[in-house]
């Protein structure tokens, strides 16, 4: 029996167009059944913290998004690759909306409201538990006027009684129109199974634009960058603002089917720095440890990881940091 071959990410090159269509394989993939084949980009939006990227991780069925406790931990347009049945769904994680005050909330924000407008449909993210707040009843007004497709998925629903969660559907609906709902459980995974089958038999008609096998559209470089970031903000939440960020800066595959990753974690002063060092270099050890274990479990390879921690000030404000994350650079 042949082997199955491996859910494959995507090269460990770099990728920072942002647009679906610049974002795929030059040639599509073409098979005899093409004509009865759907394929269909799903973005995925709300507030911060409600579970976006713990959701698209339980569509595709492997992780393919950080997540942490930490505000914004989304900041770029993430892509996850489903085959369901004859269709091909690509959901679009978006960093969360909110009320942006600096140059990188403002690039993050405007990056979520990109994905919508080029998806073909809108997959609106609400926290059960929260309810429809400040921040996600604004997000409902301008998605009502999204010339989209609109789905509303509350998640967290095992958090909240039954009445509540009708009240908040009424609620919603009444804010935006949806021609669907469904309620999940990003975590439990309860319902997700629902909402991947309906999105597969409502994808339009179309060539899929990925292998049958890959699962995520960054290259392995920014994968992995953002797998060591997670760990980070798991380690240090309280203690480290989130405009840190980690580059991967050495990716060699080496003789023995190893690979050699160097990474730069960069911070915006020296008291940041000595933070992410910790006591004799603890804390740097352990997030790394930390991050080559789950490295080398999605590339299924051993890893030899390397961190360094450099200080960067005003990296927020540097056009060419935006570019390696696939952001748009904020004039104003």
């Amino acid at each position: 029996m042949p082997e199955r071959p491996r859910r494959r990410h995507a090269a460990p090159g770099r990728n920072t167009d942002d647009s679906p269509a610049a974002n795929a394989p030059v040639e599509q993939i073409e098979t005899a059944a093409e004509a009865h084949t759907r394929c269909g980009f799903i973005a995925l939006i709300g507030a911060p913290n409600v579970g976006k990227s713990t959701l698209i991780n339980a569509l595709v069925g492997s992780k393919v998004a950080i997540v942490s406790h930490k505000v914004q931990t989304t900041r770029t347009l993430l892509r996850g690759i489903v085959t369901e049945g004859n269709a091909q769904l690509i959901f679009i994680d978006t960093p969360g909306i909110f009320a942006p005050r600096r140059r990188l909330d403002r690039a993050m924000v405007s990056g979520a409201w990109t994905g919508a407008n080029d998806a073909d449909a809108v997959a609106v993210l609400i926290d059960a538990a929260r309810g429809i707040d400040q921040e996600t009843a604004a997000i409902l007004a301008d998605v009502a006027k999204l010339d989209r497709r609109r789905i509303l998925v509350v998640n967290k629903v095992d958090l909240v009684e039954k009445p509540t969660l009708l009240a908040l559907v009424k609620d919603a609906i009444d804010r935006a129109s949806f021609v669907a709902t469904f309620m999940v459980s990003a975590l439990t995974g309860d319902g997700v199974a629902d909402l991947k089958r309906w999105l597969a038999a409502e994808a339009p008609a179309g060539p899929w634009h990925y292998p049958e096998d890959q699962i995520m559209d960054a290259p392995l470089r920014q994968l992995a960058a953002e797998i060591t970031r997670e760990k980070l903000y798991l380690r240090l939440h309280q203690e480290l603002p989130y405009q840190s960020t980690v580059e991967t800066t050495g990716w060699k595959e080496l003789k023995d089917g190893s690979v050699r990753i160097e990474q730069t974690i960069f911070v915006e002063r020296a008291s940041q720095r000595k933070i992410v060092l910790g006591r004799n270099g603890q804390t740097i050890r352990t997030i790394g440890a930390q991050a080559r274990r789950e490295i080398a479990e999605i590339i299924e390879q051993e890893v030899h990881l390397f961190l360094f921690v450099k200080v960067r000030e005003a990296w927020g404000d540097d056009p060419e940091r935006y570019r390696e994350i696939g952001l748009e650079y904020p004039t104003e």
